[in-house]
């Protein structure tokens, strides 16, 4: 079943997934409860960062990611896929475009629109059913961004809030762009290329560590709330 195999980036057999995958789910039993736990060690044990997306094959592969400890939204969905697979739950990989309203000042800037294009997250197969999984917010920039962290109970989908805590519009989708068994890696990079080349030219200017929560914190922190109608 190819939502199964390894892959060229999705190496669920390579070492270093295995390994992360013994210690998340030692000790669980099911499926369901495995699957959840492997969410949380995403989400919150890969820290999201959008200023260092790196195109390099090498760069997409779970096990480099893994190594790392950082990536944003396609890098972290990589991983999760990887896990799955490794514990024999089928995952595969979903990628939509969203208007994110809730990016830094700078990340705008050098993006130069509000819509992240080709946005990555999973498709997970429980009990014959696929459910939607968003690990790309860790716990503590949600904190910063005073963004309700996205929590999964492996039953249903867990997709991004349209409305952050303060009532100001947070995620939309506005284009589907389907589910792959591995990464559409030449597609991606020339739609990075084209849309996103301030952000991969900011790699030599070597952003600091952390650079976007601390941005979202000093943000939220001297804004003023805006309530949607």
């Amino acid at each position: 079943m190819e939502n199964l195999s390894p892959t060229e980036f999705i190496d669920c057999t390579s070492d270093e997934v295995l390994h992360h995958t013994r210690e998340v789910t030692a000790g669980l039993t099911s499926f369901r409860a495995k699957a959840v736990s492997l969410y949380y060690a995403v989400r919150d044990g890969i820290s999201y960062d959008p200023y260092r997306i790196e195109l390099t094959r090498e760069a997409f592969r779970a096990s480099t990611i893994l190594k790392k400890g950082y990536g944003y939204c396609v890098a972290k969905a990589i991983v999760l896929a990887a896990l799955c697979r490794a514990c024999g739950i089928p995952c595969r990989l979903h990628f939509a475009d969203v208007r994110n309203h809730l990016t830094t000042r700078r990340l705008r800037e050098m993006m130069q629109t509000d819509t992240f294009y080709c946005h990555g997250y999973n498709d997970i197969n429980l009990d014959g059913r696929w459910l939607k999984v968003t690990p790309t917010f860790n716990l503590s920039l949600c904190e910063r961004f005073k963004v309700k962290p996205l929590d999964w109970d492996g039953t249903g989908d867990a997709v991004f809030h349209p409305f952050d805590t303060e009532g100001r519009r947070h995620m939309e989708y506005i284009r589907d762009r389907g589910s792959y068994a591995d990464v559409p890696y030449d597609e991606i990079v020339e739609l990075f290329q084209t849309r996103y080349a301030q952000i991969i030219l900011s790699q030599k200017t070597h952003t600091p560590v952390g650079a976007f929560g601390r941005e979202g914190q000093e943000e939220s922190e001297s804004s003023p709330t805006l309530k949607t109608k």
